[in-house]
């Protein structure tokens, strides 16, 4: 057996563990260079960084910010996120949780071909999709109350309507395998007191994937807030696209500020962090559990 390290001492360095620190070093700085730079940029002046160079000190400023936020009209347009987002997050998660929990309670014949079907949409390019989606959703009537163009396409429900469509593969195939590690025993025990499917899905199970859905819900927020290319595609109204696409009224039609368009993304990036750091720890804990057992 390996004696026990004493409490007071190190661990000899050994040259794998150097190599991996280092790698993990190198991996961090590369991931946050970027955003350490969008910051560093997006507080100096265009004249400054236009005479001296963006590889200097100095020119400190916060009217990027200001007239970032006027110029893009970011008021507006996060709303517009959230008209976008909320409702597609919910609906994916719901939709996705029926699917997985008929995948992982129920066997029959099509059960594994259903969740093959799902998690493979994942793997078909969106720009594959753009022309006949684009012709669809302008041949698709709405009333006038949900849309003012009275078409699916330019319209909230469209946006809604791909990102649900995008995003519930991947949410079925981690929710069934959650919920395939659930017991037998928890079903077996409400079938006995007259449960319904219904009340076995609401009550039974959904109570115990909160975990797992709140690791969900931090990514797809992200995910489906980010997004930005449906938005250019399937919308022609520019007061009612979303925020980041917002970002493309921050360029000129011959020049672009740099310094502004960083701004930009700072504010564009602030709710996303803000959701991540108030459901870190049901994120983690949605990944992690599982993991060990005992």
């Amino acid at each position: 057996m390996t004696a026990a390290v004493p409490a007071g001492r190190r661990r000899p360095l050994r040259p794998a563990r150097v190599v991996l620190h280092l790698f993990l070093g190198t991996v961090a700085v590369g991931w946050l260079f970027p955003i350490l730079w969008a910051v560093l940029t997006s507080l100096r002046s265009y004249e400054y960084t236009a005479r001296n160079g963006y590889v200097s000190l100095g020119g400190w400023t916060f009217d990027n910010y200001v007239t970032a936020w006027r110029t893009a009209e970011f008021g507006k347009h996060f709303l517009n996120s959230v008209y976008i987002t909320v409702p597609a997050v919910l609906l994916t998660l719901f939709l996705a949780s029926c699917v997985a929990f008929v995948i992982a309670r129920f066997s029959w014949k099509l059960n594994i071909a259903l969740l093959g079907l799902f998690t493979a949409a994942n793997l078909l390019p969106q720009q594959a999709l753009l022309i006949p989606l684009f012709r669809m959703f302008t041949e698709i009537p709405l009333p006038a109350w949900m849309s003012d163009s009275e078409l699916l396409y330019d319209s909230y429900w469209g946006l809604i309507l791909v990102n649900v469509a995008f995003q519930c593969g991947f949410c079925v195939f981690v929710l069934s395998n959650y919920m395939k590690a659930l017991p037998h025993e928890l079903y077996e025990a409400a079938m006995v007191d007259g449960a319904s499917v219904w009340r076995q899905y609401w009550q039974v199970t959904m109570p115990l994937c909160r975990p797992a859905l709140a690791a969900l819900a931090t990514l797809e927020v992200t995910w489906i807030y980010n997004e930005f290319f449906w938005a250019t595609v399937l919308m022609r109204s520019g007061d009612k696209f979303p925020v980041t696409s917002s970002l493309n009224n921050l360029r000129g039609e011959f020049f672009t500020d740099n310094n502004l368009v960083s701004a930009g993304s700072v504010l564009v990036a602030i709710p996303t962090l803000v959701i991540f750091f108030l459901l870190q720890k049901q994120f983690v804990r949605g990944l992690t559990l599982g993991a060990s057992k005992g």
